[in-house]
């Protein structure tokens, strides 16, 4: 084999053996669980104006909340993605979510900053588990719909995202820190179902291939040189760049810069921050179909680049305005995770764990690495400056123009086999 070439090494646990179909059982579970999650972990931001206030908190040390729970989440995500893939672990889902649940109890008695910041640590170590091993549990039940079983999957976080401030709105911010306990029953079911999952996981056609029941496929390779893989891989990182630090001025700061700018309560800022966050789970969700339609590439085109002019438009807006582009911002930004996602899992055959790993890690990295940044640029300037100088991150898209073409729309695909 050449050495400019790149082979999949992992083992083919990612790959279809025997099942074809989409298994909407599992992957609605997923979903759920997914939901249940990034709700419970949307509570973190949510409790930020309560935290404030409570520990005479400023804006840096609200980013560095932020930076405790992605840095655990990110940093763990691709290591624990590459051991899966050489050892999966049914089970390592139910183990995950009850770390988040330990981070959640632990958070609703915090007394102090650095409590907190062990709390928010423990949430993020919940994630960097659940986040790798359900991306390939979904691929495996996609029955060959990859950008549909992502899109599933991710409908399920993002809506978890953004029902959490909701809840915070009526339950949190009435009754205070301690309330977040009454949130570890959604954990406790979510376990329940991902140890159902586990089960599934575990007597899956590629399990038996593991254990030696019958000879696995061939392992995935990647047929583009190496150059061409690495450069597009540092490619789709930067735009994970562009993309999470955008998304991250708004989920962490956007209530605050609407209390300052407009003076609406916490709870009316947090109605704002649902909406937005309601149209990055619309987006997310849309952007798999539709790329498993017209590939991936066009998807990320749109996405990321698409919403730089409303970026713009964004922190000069009056309040009407300023709610109807966050909320088009929030369609279109998010559509691009679905199509990164998949596009990186189709440059490296057969590693589907780290790539999920790398993926989910980077986004929640350079999420948290922007939170604190940007934390400081307020806490210098105003939070005002700080969605000016974020509304350009958008026109980082287009380094799009080199990402290499791998794959060819579904509608031609099928056209080339139609006799």
């Amino acid at each position: 084999m050449s050495e400019n070439t790149v082979t999949a090494t992992a083992a083919p646990v990612t790959q279809p053996v025997a099942e074809t179909d989409t298994t909407f059982a599992i992957l609605i579970s997923l979903s759920v669980c997914h939901l249940l999650n990034d709700m419970n972990q949307s509570l973190v931001p949510a409790l930020y104006p309560i935290l404030k206030d409570t520990y005479a908190l400023d804006f840096g040390q609200i980013g560095l909340i932020t930076l405790a729970f992605q840095l655990t989440a990110s940093l763990l995500q691709p290591v624990v993605g590459m051991v899966t893939d050489r050892h999966p672990q049914p089970f390592s889902l139910p183990i995950a979510m009850c770390c988040s649940l330990v981070g959640l109890l632990m958070l609703s008695v915090a007394t102090s900053y650095p409590a907190i910041l062990l709390s928010a640590a423990l949430v993020g170590v919940g994630s960097s588990v659940f986040h790798p091993e359900s991306s390939r549990v979904a691929r495996m039940a996609s029955g060959g719909r990859y950008g549909f079983a992502q899109s599933l999957f991710q409908l399920g976080g993002s809506s978890g995202s953004a029902i959490g401030p909701l809840l915070a709105a009526f339950v949190v911010v009435p009754r205070g820190q301690s309330s977040i306990a009454w949130f570890s029953a959604a954990a406790l079911l979510a376990m329940l179902l991902l140890a159902n999952v586990g089960l599934w996981y575990s007597r899956h056609p590629a399990m038996a291939a593991r254990r030696g029941r019958r000879a696995p496929p061939p392992a995935a390779i990647s047929t583009l040189p190496r150059k061409t893989v690495v450069t597009a891989l540092c490619i789709l990182l930067v735009l994970l760049f562009s993309k999470n630090v955008y998304t991250s001025s708004l989920s962490s700061y956007y209530t605050f810069y609407l209390i300052q700018k407009f003076h609406l309560t916490v709870q009316n800022a947090q109605y704002h921050l649902f909406a937005f966050l309601a149209a990055v789970a619309i987006g997310t969700f849309l952007g798999g179909p539709i790329g498993d339609r017209f590939g991936r590439k066009p998807v990320i085109w749109f996405s990321i680049l698409g919403a730089f002019p409303f970026a713009l438009m964004l922190p000069y807006a009056g309040l009407y305005w300023t709610g109807i582009l966050s909320v088009v911002i929030g369609l279109i930004l998010a559509s691009a995770f679905t199509a990164i996602l998949v596009y990186a899992q189709e440059l490296l055959p057969g590693r589907v764990g780290t790539v999920a790993g790398m993926v989910f890690g980077f986004s929640f990295g350079l999420g948290g690495l922007g939170a604190a940044a940007l934390g400081r640029i307020a806490d210098w300037t105003s939070i005002e400056t700080v969605y000016q100088v974020c509304s350009f991150l958008p026109a980082i898209g287009l380094l799009t123009a080199f990402l290499p073409d791998i794959e060819k729309p579904r509608r031609l695909r099928e056209a080339a086999k139609s006799p």
